[in-house]
């Protein structure tokens, strides 16, 4: 018989650096789950990846065990690495405080794709182009 679902918890993590310490250990601990196997199963699976912020979708169940699966970065965090910025702008339609190659788009919504709710590459590209533009930066070609 299958076990009983008692929560799912979403958490973005560092990549091979979960701690017990917040976000971690208040969201995992209230539920009763062995916090450090989390830390040490997350930081294994993780870290070909060191530096990336990784989304993980932890299932708990009523025995207090759990299972967890990764998603790729957010759409967020891989514009700023490819427009080489630390934040996006404060008044994102009035200031553009940088741009991003339609290549470097492109190459995100590839490795977004598993994640996004497109139908194909095309409408992928849309969704990315939108985070940018919401971020106060510009699609230029290159």
């Amino acid at each position: 018989m299958a076990k009983k679902v008692v929560a799912l918890v979403k958490l973005q993590l560092q990549a091979g650096q979960a701690t017990p310490s917040p976000p971690v250990g208040p969201a995992l601990g209230q539920h009763g789950v062995n916090i450090m196997e989390f830390c040490k199963a997350f930081n294994e699976k993780t870290k070909s990846q060191e530096g990336t912020i990784i989304p993980a979708m932890i299932t708990i169940f009523s025995d207090r065990t759990f299972s967890f699966i990764t998603k790729t970065p957010p759409a967020t965090f891989l514009i700023k690495k490819a427009a080489k910025l630390a934040k996006g702008a404060h008044t994102p339609k009035k200031e553009v405080v940088g741009s991003i190659t339609r290549s470097s788009v492109k190459e995100i919504a590839q490795l977004k794709m598993v994640d996004l709710n497109a139908k194909n590459l095309e409408g992928a590209i849309r969704i990315i182009e939108g985070s940018v533009r919401s971020m106060g930066l510009e699609v230029v070609e290159g």
